[in-house]
């Protein structure tokens, strides 16, 4: 460890309180966090600290003009009970391309990776033991300059936190193909994880949800035919024995988990294509008996399956669960290798590095 983060650690824990085998998703936060401030055109006093609330000037510019990108990944436990990451150096990378996307200074991806290592094992105490469960981790950072205007922020602040969590969908999930509102289009912000792109996607999703549908599928192109995610994921379809996801194109977020399927998926020799895919093909494939499976991808749940999409009066319905074999082979290799049950050929996993009291 070479960066100089001075921790300083809660009286006593409150990990003693927390019931691991019923945690809900996003509630429960763990003991510290890592903070690092930007200001006279560097980060500085990194450190970490018992978690707790900010102080927020009413004219801070990441309230009025939306500088605020985040990640999010998990930290999982080992067959041994060794603390694992899971790519973090593709994190560190992501968020740099959602800063310069925003016009906020990019972190240093060294930092980022150590201060993973150090707040982790720290709070190594809160990773649910259970294969599928995991610490949910999430970094981010805001503007902080007390000004009314439009520009960018000359100070910000940079935040790790992180929290215990069960399962994110815990059963196959309905769609809805979105006809009107959009996510995002080649040239916006979609391929930065920015909190504005999620604040205009609720809308859209609550009147979905009152439909009776889980999530939307987004939809892109002049003809509103393009498919670019579902929900807050990417989405991947299985089509006469071929797996197909839309290309990025810079309306699409570039998905770890997503990296990381085509790169199974090209391990097993299973055929996948990365290409403009719209909802007049599946469309077509469901009606041929094709379309095998569709599922979204992402962190948080991994693999959610998906048992229904409704575009306009057609609902296409798809097979059970326990009849796909490509979605469910995906979400246990990724299970299997934060649990250590899977051999790590790629090298994504990492072992967080212990630091000695003083």
């Amino acid at each position: 460890m070479k960066h100089n983060i001075q921790v300083t650690k809660v009286q006593e824990s409150k990990v003693a309180n927390v019931d691991f085998a019923n945690i809900p998703f996003g509630r429960v936060f763990s003991d510290h966090m890592f903070v690092a401030d930007y200001r006279d055109g560097e980060w500085q006093d990194y450190r970490i600290i018992p978690f707790g609330n900010f102080s927020m000037h009413p004219a801070s510019m990441a309230l009025h003009y939306g500088q605020a990108i985040f990640e999010g990944m998990k930290a999982s436990k080992g067959k041994d009970g060794e603390p694992l990451l899971f790519r973090p150096e593709m994190h560190a990378q992501r968020i740099n391309r959602s800063a310069e996307r925003m016009m906020m200074p990019t972190f240093p991806e060294d930092v980022f990776v150590e201060a993973l290592h150090r707040l982790i094992d720290v709070d190594s105490a809160w990773i649910p033991p259970q294969e599928g469960s995991a610490l949910y981790v999430r970094p981010y950072m805001f503007a902080t300059d007390e000004f009314i205007g439009v520009k960018p922020s000359a100070t910000y602040k940079f935040v790790i936190f992180t929290g215990p969590v069960g399962p994110y969908y815990s059963k196959p999930v309905s769609l809805k193909v979105e006809q009107h509102y959009v996510r995002a289009v080649p040239g916006g912000t979609g391929e930065a994880k920015a909190a504005g792109n999620y604040a205009g996607s609720l809308l859209p999703a609550h009147l979905a949800q009152e439909q009776g549908f889980d999530q939307v599928v987004w939809m892109g192109g002049p003809e509103m035919k393009h498919i670019q995610e579902v929900g807050t994921m990417n989405i991947f379809f299985v089509i006469d024995g071929v797996v197909v996801t839309p290309a990025t194109d810079g309306a699409i977020l570039r998905g770890i988990t997503r990296d990381s399927f085509l790169k199974i998926l090209a391990e097993k020799n299973i055929p996948f294509e990365e290409r403009p895919l719209t909802i007049d093909e599946v469309v077509a494939a469901y009606k041929a008996g094709t379309l095998q499976e569709a599922f979204g991808a992402g962190t948080a749940a991994v693999v959610s399956h998906v048992a229904e999409i409704a575009y306009g009066d057609l609902r296409m319905t798809l097979p059970p669960v326990e009849d796909r074999k490509i979605g469910a082979m995906l979400k246990d290799y990724i299970d299997g290798l934060r649990s250590g049950r899977v051999a790590d050929t790629h090298n994504w996993v990492v072992p967080v590095q212990q630091v000695a009291e003083v």
